[in-house]
């Protein structure tokens, strides 16, 4: 077996072992396992039912994970992606549309990622992306996850009466257990202590329990639901209607640039981007992720993607498929061990998802403040992240800011044909959420 794994996976080749992976994968499980709850109750709004919800999700992340592992050889987990979750209801229960519509219109969207990733269209948007742009991407997707984590975990809340993000209540227990989590982490990072991510989370769950965040489970075991109700609930024909452009290109826009966004933000945490900060192999990411989000179209599952909580993963010392592998077995076992899985509470889950998203900042020492149509975009991305609370909102502000410095800098010979489109696709983007 030993053998088999070094074969397939190239362990030595990254300077990694199967433990390392083990672990590696644990943290990331542990880092996502809060789709678990998340994403059922949020469909189960809009009148599906979560048990089914819950049990297509879980084997299409084991799946679309594995089939990652496998082909890529990265270790890039995939989920449903939350925004998509959010449109998908929204559809549903707001909009009136139908369920099998609804799913249609999921499928069509991941048919046009397949053919645009199948044609290499999107290594090749990729690669017309300038590099300081690449790190700008990787940075403001480390603010993004920070800020989540935050915002998980209540240390930082939306107040209503100023408009603005705040401080939550630093007294209540969530962020108590937060805050003696990240100190934990710290100390554990400063020591360099192996296995220091899973230890952290699993040490504050334990603080919780007194604190009252950690919930125990009434049972420990739960039964998987029958999934073949909600397979093939699909109305291919009825999706294509014109009416439902708007949110074919609200689907497709997002997980475009997030899964861009992603893959090079965690790549570039794992060491994986040339020095033009390309990753060698996106294509292969790319080819995944957009048959996934047509499959899990099949069980009426919004978009599966690239998440961004494979970057826990990789600062636990992963760096290849295995990784993943181990992830996916984990959520296997949730399939009968969800109660266990969901007494993980989000104040163990912050402090990790902080740290991380801190990391990635370094990669804005690589942006070109010598020009001005390079580091402007750049910080647009970065802060238009933060602000419009999305990654293909970042980008989507930056592209266009990109194009008009470089037009009104004279260097237009810098720009590529393709820039053109990209600007052109995020005016529709804007155009379907204004």
């Amino acid at each position: 077996m030993k053998n088999w794994l070094e074969k397939q996976f190239q362990l030595s080749a990254f300077q990694t072992d199967v433990k390392t992976e083990l672990l590696a994968g644990l943290t990331t499980f542990v880092t996502m396992a809060y789709v678990l709850a998340t994403v059922p109750n949020i469909l189960g709004g809009a009148g599906l039912d979560k048990h089914i919800v819950l049990t297509a999700m879980v084997l299409l992340i084991i799946l679309t994970s594995c089939a990652m592992a496998f082909y890529t050889n990265r270790p890039f987990a995939l989920a449903p992606g939350l925004g998509s979750v959010g449109i998908v209801s929204s559809m549903i229960s707001n909009e009136g549309i139908s369920a099998p519509i609804a799913a249609g219109v999921i499928f069509w969207s991941g048919v046009l990622f397949i053919l645009i990733s199948f044609l290499g269209l999107r290594e090749a948007v990729v690669r017309v992306i300038p590099v300081s742009m690449k790190h700008a991407v990787s940075a403001g997707i480390g603010l993004f996850i920070a800020l989540l984590g935050a915002k998980n975990c209540g240390l930082i809340v939306a107040n209503a009466n100023k408009n603005n993000l705040a401080f939550g209540d630093l007294t209540s227990p969530s962020v108590i257990v937060a805050v003696i989590g990240f100190i934990l982490l710290l100390v554990i990072k400063v020591r360099n202590i192996p296995g220091g991510m899973i230890l952290a989370i699993l040490i504050t769950t334990v603080i919780g329990i007194p604190f009252g965040v950690t919930k125990l489970p009434e049972s420990l075991f739960s039964l998987p639901a029958n999934i073949g109700t909600q397979f093939l609930k699909v109305d291919f024909a009825g999706a294509l209607n014109f009416a439902y452009i708007p949110f074919l290109i609200a689907l497709f826009v997002p997980d475009f640039f997030s899964t861009f966004g992603t893959v090079l933000g965690v790549g570039a945490k794992a060491g994986y981007l040339d020095e033009d900060g390309n990753l060698p192999g996106i294509d292969k990411c790319f080819k995944v992720d957009a048959i996934a989000t047509s499959f899990g179209a099949l069980f009426t599952m919004p978009s599966m993607t690239t998440y961004l909580e494979s970057s826990a993963g990789v600062e636990s010392g992963g760096k290849t498929g295995l990784t993943v592998v181990f992830t996916s077995i984990f959520f296997a076992l949730s399939l009968f061990l969800a109660p266990i899985a969901l007494i993980i509470p989000s104040a163990a889950t912050g402090p990790i998802l902080i740290f991380i998203g801190m990391n990635m900042l370094s990669g804005m020492r690589n942006v070109n403040y010598s020009d001005i149509t390079e580091y402007v975009p750049a910080f647009i991305c970065v802060t238009f992240t933060i602000f419009a609370n999305n990654i293909a909102n970042g980008i989507c502000v930056a592209l266009p800011a990109y194009l008009i410095m470089k037009i009104a800098s004279g260097k237009i010979k810098e720009i590529e044909p393709v820039m053109y489109v990209l600007v052109v696709v995020c005016m529709l983007y804007f155009y379907t959420i204004v």
